[in-house]
């Protein structure tokens, strides 16, 4: 059976935004299956909304099933494989965050979409079950994501393996970021 791999874009961004159509493309060039699905309403993200999605999107997961999460993604990841139960190949979460630096100043609207993301509790022991590879990529400049916090985070709450990428801001195409071989590298480890 082909490996899977599912790349979940964060906020606001679109499946052919950032470093996500290298990715797909050079995944592809190893034969993986992957899927960038058009998350819904991503000036808007909803746990419930994204949950479902990906339930619809994934169908039956196995463990050659994958993930890469980007920020918010990583987040409707978690909740969804909280949810399944099912188990999966692994996870890497770029630029992932259970709180955020510097959100109050981004004004209500913005509180107003993340208030249930940050308030709503991950069962980290359920998200475990579902397979033991975690991988977190995390910039030492992240303006959204707190380094230090991030790190003992993921660590703590999920065991997982951290990557730490220098100057790569949020990941995203405005901090240069177009390309990400960690990402790679990290989906070509977990799959072995």
């Amino acid at each position: 059976m082909k490996k899977r791999v599912y790349i979940i874009h964060g906020w606001e961004f679109k499946p052919k935004h950032n470093w996500y159509p290298w990715l797909k493309k050079e995944l592809e060039k190893r034969d993986f299956e992957v899927i960038v699905p058009e998350m819904p309403n991503t000036e808007a993200p909803e746990i419930k909304a994204w949950v479902q999605y990906l339930e619809g999107v994934v169908g039956q997961p196995d463990e050659q099933t994958y993930f890469v999460g980007h920020s918010i993604g990583c987040q409707a990841i978690l909740r969804y494989l909280q949810k399944t139960g099912k188990k999966v190949g692994g996870v890497v979460c770029v630029g992932g965050w259970f709180e955020l630096t510097g959100i109050k100043e981004e004004g209500e609207e913005v509180l107003k979409v993340v208030r249930p993301w940050l308030e709503t509790p991950i069962d980290f022991e359920k998200v475990r079950n579902t397979t033991d590879k975690f991988i977190a990529i995390l910039s030492d400049d992240d303006y959204y994501v707190s380094f230090e916090k991030h790190q003992k985070s993921f660590k703590d709450n999920l065991d997982a393996e951290i990557i730490v990428e220098h100057n790569k801001g949020h990941f995203v195409k405005d901090d240069g970021v177009t390309e990400l071989p960690s990402a790679f590298e990290s989906v070509l480890k977990l799959s072995k």
